[in-house]
């Protein structure tokens, strides 16, 4: 049975350093788990509030009588709301309580799967919306590396500013490809990832770009590799292999502790792929959309 009282235990706030400071060790004490929420507040740390578009961000802890945290939320109107996996589920129809008394209009949550399922029937139950999954999704983490042998023709580059366009395009593609709307403009993405190098391309033995692979930003020691999109046309040859390799390799050497990624738990292809450079499952998670 849900608490009486969600404002008991879920504290919101619109304000980012009041968030970190509160849930940061509750975050790095399992950052694989946790990697979406910190990239999403590393980005919103470094590159504004509006980098996910123009909502206001809202944050949430859960915290026991004792005080220690055992939740958190981030959410970037109109993307999906993201939550930490709740070990009590009770927290679940907390939270969508607290926020349907608050007057939020929730498009969808992802997270752990059962937290994801708790959460959606009881968003379902308090506000009467219908709940659909979008997709299932896994996590990921890097074991020995094993990259492709032989490697296709060709060469890895990190991205350059004269490449802009080519992944304003490509950044595009994928989101049609994906069927989901991206968290940022593609404009926005582009800069953000030429900024740090965040995009490695695999050209052809001429110069033609085929595939790219990306990568977070470093935090609690970790990158995530994302996206990893290959045009149609050059599907099936093993670019996108090379190239997630490729950025897996250079951030072992950088000496990260880790190397994540999600795949969607029904392509075969793609996570076939995955297991085979060295990644290993960790977790399943779930995306689902809501429709009021």
């Amino acid at each position: 049975m849900a608490s009486s009282d969600p404002y008991a235990t879920w504290q919101l706030t619109p304000d980012l350093e009041q968030f970190l400071a509160g849930a940061a060790d509750f975050l790095h004490s399992d950052p694989v788990t946790h990697t979406v929420l910190l990239t999403a507040c590393e980005n919103l740390r470094t590159q504004g509030l509006a980098v996910y578009g123009d909502g206001v961000p809202h944050f949430g802890i859960r915290a026991a009588g004792d005080g220690v945290v055992e939740g958190a939320f981030v959410w970037t109107p109109p993307h999906r709301l993201a939550l930490s996996p709740l070990a009590d589920k009770t927290a679940a129809d907390d939270l969508a309580a607290l926020l349907f008394d608050a007057g939020e209009k929730l498009t969808g949550v992802g997270t752990e799967r059962e937290t994801s399922e708790a959460f959606a029937r009881a968003w379902q139950r308090h506000t009467g919306a219908s709940a659909e999954v979008a997709f299932h999704d896994r996590l990921y983490r890097l074991g020995t590396l094993t990259p492709p042998d032989p490697a296709p023709p060709g060469a890895a580059r990190v991205v350059t500013e004269a490449d802009r366009e080519l992944l304003i395009r490509w950044h595009r593609e994928f989101g049609e490809a994906m069927g989901e709307p991206r968290a940022m403009v593609s404009g926005t993405w582009a800069d953000t990832r030429i900024a740090y190098g965040g995009i490695t391309l695999w050209e052809t033995p001429d110069g033609t770009p085929v595939a790219m692979a990306g990568r977070t930003r470093r935090i609690a020691d970790q990158v995530r590799v994302a996206p990893v999109y290959t045009p149609a046309a050059h599907r099936g040859r093993g670019y996108a292999g090379a190239a997630t390799a490729e950025v897996s390799r250079a951030a072992l050497a950088e000496g990260v502790s880790e190397v994540l990624l999600f795949a969607d738990s029904a392509n075969a292809t793609s996570t076939a792929l995955y297991e085979r450079l060295g990644f290993r499952p960790v977790r399943d998670f779930a995306q689902y959309d809501f429709t009021h």
